[in-house]
C-alpha cells in the first residue's frame, strides 16, 4: 500500500456519504467520460438502495463490506463495492462447483469476498478511482489491496465479476484468474431509426423480426415508455406484481423488495425505463430498464397476461427503440440467452476475475478456466457465424 493511502472497510452505504462517492469515475453524471461512462448501477442512489431496502444486507446472505481507499486527509480517492457472502445466488457467475469440491476436500469455502453489484449481470468498473488520479496506479492498488483484505480475514477467496476489459491487467498481476462467459448485446452504429438497422439484416431475418413486431401487438396492446415523474407509486405496484411473477417462477425467492423500487424512484428516476405494455386500459406486462451514459441496461421482465412475442418486443426492440432515439451506443440485454442473437443482439464476451487463496484449490480452478475460455472463444465464433445481419455488415463485439 503506497505510504499516503490507507484502506478502511465499510459495511454500510449509509455510512458513506454520497458526495465522496460521487467523485469516483462513472458514479456520477460529473465525474463520467468517454473512457468511463455514466455507470447507474455504481450511483450511490442505487447501492443504498439496494441495502436500505433491505434486498442486499446481512440476512439475506450480502453482508456490506465495501473497500475504500483514502488519503492522508481521510479523503476517499478509490474504492470497490464488495460483500462477505455465504451463498453463490444473484450473482450470474457460478462457482457453485468450486464451493462444492472445496468443501468436500475439507475447505471452507464461505464466507467469500463478492465484489459486485448485487443481482445485476452488468458489465462495469468495479476497481473506482476518483477523478484527477493516474488510474492504472490507483487500479493496481486496489486489486492489491483487495487481495490484501482477503488474507487478512483469513476466507477462501476473493470475486470481482462483470469486470471491464481495462481492469484486467490489474487484477491479473495481483494474482487474480481469469474468467469469461458470454452475453449478448446490441450496438448502435449510427441508425437514424429501426428501419434502418433491419436493412442491415438478411432479408429473411427482416421479414420475421418485422412479422414478429406487428405479432406482439396484436389482441389491442400498446406500448409505453415511462421515466422521471412517470414512475408514481402505482406504477410500481404494477410493476412489482409483474417482477414477483417472474422472481417466483426463476429464483423461488425474487431478490429485490418491494421498497427498492420506490427508493430508486425517488432517487433515480431520470435514470429508469419502464417499457410497459397495456391492453384494455391496464398494463400487463412490463419490463425495467437503467440508462447509462452510453448504454442501456435490461434488467427485469414480468407479465400478468401471456401473449405470443410481447416478451420479445417489450424486452429486446423497445431497447433497441429506446437506445437509437435516445443516442445510445449499446443496449445489455442481461444474462445469458441465446435467443437474442435473433434479435440482432451479437454475443459479447464478458470477465470475471478470482483471487483464489488456497494453492491446490486455485491450481484446479486455473486449469478448468483456461478449457472453459477456450469453449467460450469457440461459442461466441460459432453464434457470430450464425448471426442475422448480411455478410460482412457485422462483426462479433468485444
Amino acid at each position: 500500500m503506497t505510504a499516503d493511502l490507507t484502506i478502511r472497510i465499510e459495511q454500510s452505504f449509509a455510512a458513506i456519504s454520497p458526495q465522496s462517492w460521487s467523485r469516483l469515475s462513472g458514479a456520477s453524471k460529473e465525474t463520467s467520460s468517454p473512457e468511463v461512462p455514466y455507470n447507474p448501477f455504481l450511483s450511490h442512489a442505487f447501492l443504498s438502495s439496494l441495502e436500505e431496502s433491505g434486498s442486499a444486507i446481512a440476512k439475506t446472505g450480502w453482508l456490506g463490506h465495501h473497500v475504500l481507499l483514502e488519503n492522508d486527509a481521510g479523503t476517499l480517492v478509490g474504492a470497490i463495492p464488495a460483500y462477505l457472502k455465504n451463498h453463490s445466488q444473484g450473482e450470474y457467475v457460478f462457482d457453485h462447483g468450486w464451493a462444492d469440491a472445496f468443501e468436500r476436500a475439507g475447505g471452507r469455502y464461505y464466507p467469500k469476498l463478492q465484489c459486485a453489484i448485487p443481482f445485476t449481470p452488468a458489465t462495469g468498473p468495479r476497481l473506482l478511482v476518483s477523478a484527477g488520479y493516474d488510474r492504472e496506479v490507483m487500479q493496481a492498488t486496489l486489486a492489491t489491496g483487495l487481495q490484501e483484505v482477503t488474507c487478512q480475514l483469513g476466507i477462501s477467496s476473493a470475486h470481482a465479476t462483470f469486470v471491464p476489459s481495462n481492469e484486467i491487467e490489474a487484477f491479473e498481476d495481483a494474482d487474480y484468474l481469469h474468467r469469461t462467459d458470454q452475453q449478448f448485446h446490441f450496438i448502435n452504429e449510427g441508425y437514424a431509426n429501426h428501419d434502418a438497422f433491419l436493412e442491415t439484416l438478411a432479408s429473411r431475418k427482416r421479414k420475421a423480426l418485422k412479422k414478429e413486431r406487428r405479432a406482439a401487438l396484436e389482441n389491442g396492446i400498446s406500448i409505453d415508455w415511462l421515466t422521471g415523474a412517470d414512475l408514481t407509486e402505482e406504477i410500481w405496484d404494477q410493476f412489482f406484481t409483474f417482477y414477483m411473477d417472474t422472481g417466483s417462477r426463476k429464483w423461488g425467492r425474487p431478490y429485490l423488495t418491494r421498497s427498492f423500487y420506490s427508493l430508486i424512484g425517488e432517487r433515480m428516476a431520470d435514470d429508469i425505463l419502464l417499457v410497459m405494455a397495456k391492453r384494455d386500459g391496464r398494463y400487463v406486462a412490463g419490463a425495467i430498464n437503467f440508462i447509462g451514459g452510453d448504454t442501456l441496461y435490461g434488467r427485469h421482465w414480468g407479465c400478468i397476461e401471456e401473449h405470443p412475442f410481447l416478451h420479445f418486443e417489450v424486452c429486446y426492440h423497445q431497447a433497441i427503440d429506446f437506445a437509437l432515439a435516445k443516442g445510445l451506443k449499446r443496449v445489455e440485454a442481461g444474462a445469458q440467452g441465446e435467443h437474442k442473437l435473433a434479435r440482432g443482439y451479437l454475443p459479447a464476451t464478458t470477465h470475471s476475475m478470482h483471487y483464489i487463496a488456497h494453492p491446490g484449490l486455485r491450481r484446479a480452478i486455473a486449469d478448468y478456466l483456461e478449457r472453459e475460455r477456450q469453449e467460450v472463444d469457440g461459442m461466441s465464433e460459432y453464434l457470430s457465424e450464425h448471426s442475422p445481419f448480411r455478410k460482412g455488415e457485422r462483426q462479433q463485439d468485444d
